[in-house]
């Protein structure tokens, strides 16, 4: 199909980390298991470093998750 360098061209994920109130936050029928807890935290966010370091992590996270084919919904495009 395709070559390697193009496939993982095509496999990246950005992430980006943005804190939110839970109390904003809506229920929804979709779950994704990733533990993002124990990455992403109050102190990870302190300074741009820690958030570097962080968001890569997040990043890892997702590309591994995308490459097994588990929660091929979390990563198609949004149709509007």
């Amino acid at each position: 199909k395709h070559s390697d360098k193009k496939q993982q061209k095509r496999s990246k994920v950005k992430a980006f980390i943005k804190v939110v109130n839970y109390t904003h936050m809506m229920p929804t029928r979709y779950n994704l298991e990733v533990d993002l807890k124990s990455t992403v935290n109050a102190d990870s966010l302190e300074n741009a470093t820690k958030k570097e370091a962080t968001l890569k992590e997040v990043k890892k996270l997702f590309e591994e998750r995308f490459k097994t084919g588990k929660n091929r919904w979390f990563f198609t495009k949004l149709r509007f």
